[in-house]
């Protein structure tokens, strides 16, 4: 079973993201566990506060250090919420951080997240957290893409989404296989019925029956769009010397190649 642990300002936000289709089955199957914590529980003064004005005099408020770390301290238990310390790798889950600031998130990342049994997700809010806390405690800061959104709950719903549908039973592994971004390449097209709409027909390789043909036809799509439509995935593409002939046809030119 791999666990998300979430900290979040609003918790109310994950209801339905969470807990519907893949994610629901996955959780009721027992691979997937999903906590989300409430990080206002760990303030001290009566009135909750989590946040406060910048130092400096800008605008905006700024998730209190105090509160943050309180908070990961009560959801690690025993182990220790900074960088580098407790008894074991074990005792220790990674705490990652959503953050406009961090590594752009991609099907690499998740695939070495589905790896791990726990994770702990950090979601930001207002202008962000106090840079104190985020030296001492956090292992990693992930972005899911270079644009600002309201909080990091957004981010950790599509995280949590695309590392446990990698885990291990949660989907058929026969369904991820030749997803896009799993080697590299977008995924080729699909059609269903009916097998002629608006006078366009389904391709005829599909309804041949011939599957080493319809498999070829598949991949050689998948290469196609994948030159047509990100280009620049090519560079770190999985590709053959068939591939690199077949692209180079359709007018590839690998960078320093002349």
């Amino acid at each position: 079973m791999i666990q998300f642990d979430i900290l979040t300002l609003f918790p109310g936000m994950f209801t339905g993201p969470l807990t519907e289709s893949i994610l629901k089955r996955g959780q009721e199957a027992g691979l997937l566990q999903i906590v989300l914590h409430d990080i206002r529980a760990y303030a001290t003064d009566r009135h909750k506060s989590v946040d406060a004005y910048p130092f400096g005099g800008v605008a905006g408020m700024v998730l209190r250090a105090d509160v943050v770390y309180a908070a990961l301290a009560g959801i690690l238990g025993t182990a220790a919420p900074e960088v580098g310390t407790g008894a074991s790798a074990d005792s220790r889950p990674p705490v990652i951080y959503l953050s406009p600031d961090g590594e752009l998130f991609n099907q690499r990342i998740a695939h070495e997240l589905a790896l791990l049994s726990r994770i702990v997700l950090v979601c930001g809010h207002y202008e962000g957290i106090d840079e104190r806390v985020r030296a001492c405690c956090f292992d990693r800061e992930i972005s899911i893409g270079d644009y600002v959104i309201t909080g990091g709950e957004l981010a950790a719903m599509v995280v949590v989404d695309a590392v446990a549908r990698l885990y291990p039973g949660v989907l058929a592994s026969a369904s991820t296989y030749e997803e896009s971004h799993g080697d590299g390449l977008l995924e080729y097209p699909h059609y269903t019925r009916p097998a002629v709409w608006h006078e366009q027909a389904v391709p005829d390789v599909l309804i041949s029956g011939h599957h080493a043909r319809i498999a070829a036809w598949r991949h050689e799509q998948r290469l196609r769009r994948t030159l047509e439509r990100r280009p620049d995935l090519l560079e770190g593409a999985i590709l053959s010397a068939k591939d690199r002939a077949f692209l180079q046809q359709l007018g590839w030119n690998p960078r320093g190649e002349s």
